[in-house]
């Protein structure tokens, strides 16, 4: 399935430690993100009452269910303490975080944000929410984002890239200019600006960062098929009669993917970064959304609570340091001089 060349590549990047070992924490902790209801959340994972069992974290239920009297969903943290719902034989099974990241906890004593304690381990924000929870909330939805903007801009300059360098001379300088304008846009004021008219949401959020994430890669894609479009195997295939789909995708292609694969991670890192300035400036995801962003926000509002700036910093900074570790570790798999200098 795999040749022998990619295997050696794949051994040689197992072989750097720093960088195996950050792809294993970071693909754990993704992993782990996309189960952040049942990691971090307000809402039981099991719940006994009457002879049901109820799944609170995958399902709606109403208060009637429990004794309420609305139909609204039933309000599990005063449920914990409710002596009617446990003289009923009630019970439930709470997650090992047992809070939610939109929840204000405005029951404590102070004003918000609180500082940690044993029900809030990195405290509350000022809306009375618990930082850990958005703290995993947030990794999810920022990781996610890069990923799908990271697939997006990848496959966007791999093929404007590739039929640039492959087709060369007017078609490839006029592409190239208008590729220069393009880049030559303020990005921030269309993302002000498509924000103010469509909203601000995930969708169009991706879609903007989409639309200028993939110039760069393009650039090296379009060089490699430049080196590519006159090696031997290519011009007998154009000899052939082979298409130019089938010359492009299925021969040159395969041979121009080191920049491409080099790129992932930093592109990951990009990424994570761009989002989590956007919503630090206020142009990003939409409140309550769970951001790192949002949190860095509130740490400048809030100094004397230094466990909102420092818990986002902190866990920005590991992200963005594995990732990183990561893309330096397939850089040198990928380099064959690199075989000598693994340590």
């Amino acid at each position: 399935m795999f040749s022998e060349i990619s295997r050696a590549r794949f051994r040689r990047f197992r072989a750097i430690k720093r960088a195996w070992w950050a792809f294993i924490i970071l693909t754990i902790a993704f992993i782990l993100s996309l189960f952040s209801e049942e990691i971090a959340n307000d809402h039981p994972l099991l719940l006994f009452y009457h002879g049901s069992y109820y799944f609170p974290t995958c399902c709606f239920y109403p208060a009637t269910d429990f004794g309420g009297r609305y139909k609204t969903e039933a309000d599990y943290i005063a449920l914990r303490d409710d002596p009617a719902f446990h003289a009923a034989g009630g019970w439930m099974i709470l997650p090992p975080i047992p809070s939610g990241p939109q929840h204000p906890y405005l029951d404590m004593s102070g004003n918000p944000p609180s500082p940690p304690s044993k029900d809030h381990w990195l405290g509350t924000d000022g809306s009375g929410r618990d930082v850990l929870a958005r703290l995993i909330y947030g990794f999810r939805v920022g990781m996610l984002f890069s990923l799908a903007l990271t697939a997006i801009s990848t496959v966007a300059g791999v093929v404007i890239g590739a039929i640039q360098g492959y087709a060369g001379g007017r078609l490839d300088l006029s592409a190239q200019r208008l590729i220069e304008i393009w880049n030559a846009l303020p990005f921030l004021y269309v993302v002000i600006l498509l924000g103010a008219i469509y909203g601000q949401g995930f969708g169009i959020l991706l879609l903007v960062t989409s639309l200028f994430q993939w110039i760069a890669l393009s650039y090296y894609i379009r060089g490699e098929f430049y080196k590519l479009r006159e090696q031997p195997y290519v011009l007998a295939s154009r000899a052939l009669g082979a298409s130019h789909g089938r010359i492009l995708f299925l021969q040159m292609l395969p041979n121009a993917m080191t920049p491409v694969i080099t790129f992932l991670p930093f592109t990951l890192v990009a990424g994570i970064s761009l989002l989590t300035a956007l919503d630090f400036l206020g142009f990003g995801l939409p409140p309550p959304t769970p951001s790192w962003g949002e949190l860095l926000d509130e740490g400048l509002q809030y100094l004397t609570a230094p466990w909102l700036a420092g818990s986002s910093v902190a866990a920005l900074f590991i992200t963005l340091m594995l990732a990183t570790m990561i893309g330096e570790g397939i850089r040198d798999a990928l380099d064959p001089k690199s075989l000598t200098k693994l340590r």
